[in-house]
């Protein structure tokens, strides 16, 4: 596999298997005032992990302020139904979800970010599930979610043309998946310096593509999408470009294929 194509393996899987149907995984609910002692498989040194996540909160807290929280909120609001978050992280969304959802279910395969996680919604006393999941493994049913959100997280995942086909499969028809992304930059010169730090980059920030062309992997893998350009202001430039917007997946269309 090509993992350093800007769209992950999504070119070395080839035509017919870009965006199969990844295995069921095991999941693991954690209560809000409980947490799982199973860990999924370390994507990075365990002590790097768990700075990052007393980090991660101060580090884009400028970026929070100059615009991303407005913008969380925002796309947010469209919400609706049962809720499944990918990546959660620290919990930044929580607040932003409306009250009257169905149920929010939160996927975090990090132990230490859970942490953070359980401690935000027990903070705001927001009820959630938390579960330890990959992006790539749902362990969910088949159109089981009337909305995906995912922040600032696909990027991050190893396989995201598999994670998009864990999206589509477990969403209802007519569900939307609803995002913000940081993505390849239509400048060439910042894109070649998303390039040129790609890996400085994705070892400091825990697996993070900065020049993966998340929108036209969304389209590829079957999802109408309806996005605007933004800019992650405060940021470092590499991943200050933004795409932000929903999805729908093409059910009908990618089952006759």
């Amino acid at each position: 596999m090509n993992s350093d194509h800007p769209n992950g393996p999504f070119t070395a899987n080839g035509p017919s298997g870009r965006c199969a149907s990844a295995p069921v995984g095991r999941m693991v609910v954690v209560a809000m005032q409980t947490l799982s002692t199973e860990q999924p498989p370390a994507r990075s040194p365990v002590g790097w992990a768990r700075v990052a996540a007393l980090a991660y909160d101060p580090f884009v807290w400028v970026g929070e302020l100059a615009g991303m929280r407005g913008r969380r909120k925002v796309l947010l609001a469209q919400a609706r139904g049962r809720v499944l978050e990918l990546g959660a992280g620290t919990g930044l969304n929580v607040a932003h979800y409306p009250d009257e959802l169905d149920e929010l279910v939160l996927l975090e395969p990090d132990a230490a970010m859970r942490q953070r996680l359980a401690s935000r919604l027990r903070r705001v006393g927001r009820h959630a599930v938390v579960v330890d999941a990959d992006a790539e493994r749902l362990p969910f049913a088949d159109a089981s979610f009337d909305t995906v959100a995912c922040t600032l997280v696909l990027c991050t995942v190893p396989a995201p043309d598999k994670a998009l086909a864990e999206i589509g499969r477990v969403l209802r028809p007519g569900g939307r998946l609803l995002f913000i992304e940081h993505v390849r930059a239509e400048s060439p010169t910042l894109a070649h310096a998303q390039d040129r730090l790609l890996e400085p980059w994705r070892r400091f920030a825990c697996g993070c593509r900065c020049n993966r062309a998340t929108v036209e992997l969304m389209r590829a893998c079957g999802f109408q999408v309806d996005a605007r350009e933004a800019s992650w202001r405060a940021m470092p430039p590499i991943v200050r470009p933004l795409m932000s917007g929903r999805a729908t997946y093409q059910r009908n269309e990618r089952m006759a294929a």
